[in-house]
């Protein structure tokens, strides 16, 4: 899977809806086309910052001379009032580009230090905290890229490199943990793990017998997570899912589930505040 292909994509679509067909008007009428000058990627809150790939790409399609100087790396961790970057070149270039920047890099920052939020809750165990599809579209490959270097882990990438057998999967064979897990191992690609969501311990019990090589356990509360994971017992790997808080997170690392899923990782992160700061200029 070619993650820069996406990102090429969603920089032009991005550049295509702010720039429109007339251009950047308010910039072009007031800075002469020769101007140049500096700017600075400021930090304005503490964060984990992602992106900075997508962030020098977007300066470099509006024009492949303006030079970035990378001041972090992915994945660091920033206070208010650190600079993330600096630019210089065209000062209609640093303009145009700006909004499209900062768009993307305030979102991957916000899934990046919720990803690290998450991670500390549950430091010192072996839970492993994943992604979900949940995210804007275009902006998957971004997105999970954000979540690893916040520390979390990726799930699938997408509906063609896993099995995952849902509710509404198991309703459309019928309403039958059996016959979808019957069909999945008769039909879906040899050597793909076959993971399928049960919300009742009855339906993880079926999900054991046919064996599935993962479980979803979903919106189940902290008993019914603890018995299923007595009813397992160690047979196969347990995920769960649905009602994920920051604070339950510390509860389900010590009940012996293998991993989390959280939707929240890349549907609900805050977009961080980060500016871009041109330099007084002549």
């Amino acid at each position: 899977m070619r993650t820069d292909a996406f990102l090429d994509r969603l920089i032009s679509l991005a550049l295509e809806e702010d720039l429109g067909a007339a251009g950047d008007i308010t910039t072009e009428a007031l800075v002469p086309a020769e101007a140049r000058g500096s700017a600075e990627l400021l930090v304005k809150e503490r964060l984990v910052l992602a992106g900075l790939d997508a962030f020098v790409q977007v300066f470099r399609r509006v024009d492949p001379d303006v030079r970035v100087e990378l001041l972090a790396t992915e994945g660091a961790e920033l206070a208010a009032g650190a600079i993330a970057a600096r630019l210089h070149g065209r000062l209609r270039s640093l303009l145009t580009a700006e909004r499209t920047a900062l768009n993307i890099i305030q979102r991957t920052s916000g899934m990046a230090t919720l990803a690290h939020q998450v991670m500390a809750a549950v430091k010192g165990s072996r839970l492993r905290i994943l992604d979900t599809r949940k995210t804007a579209p275009g902006m998957r490959a971004l997105s999970k890229q954000a979540v690893k270097a916040g520390g979390a882990s990726n799930h699938r990438f997408g509906l063609f490199d896993g099995v995952l057998i849902k509710d509404n999967h198991i309703a459309a064979v019928g309403g039958s943990i059996r016959e979808a897990l019957r069909r999945a191992r008769a039909n879906a690609p040899q050597l793909v793990k076959i993971e399928i969501e049960v919300t009742t311990l009855e339906q993880l019990a079926e999900a054991l017998d046919e064996g599935a090589d993962v479980v979803m356990l979903d919106n189940m509360d902290d008993a019914q997570v603890r018995r299923a994971v007595e009813l397992t017992a160690g047979r196969v790997p347990l995920e769960v899912s649905g009602g994920i808080t920051l604070e339950r997170l510390p509860r389900l690392a010590v009940l012996g589930v293998d991993f989390v899923s959280m939707g929240a990782l890349t549907h609900s992160a805050r977009a961080m505040d980060l500016s871009l700061e041109i330099l007084q200029t002549a």
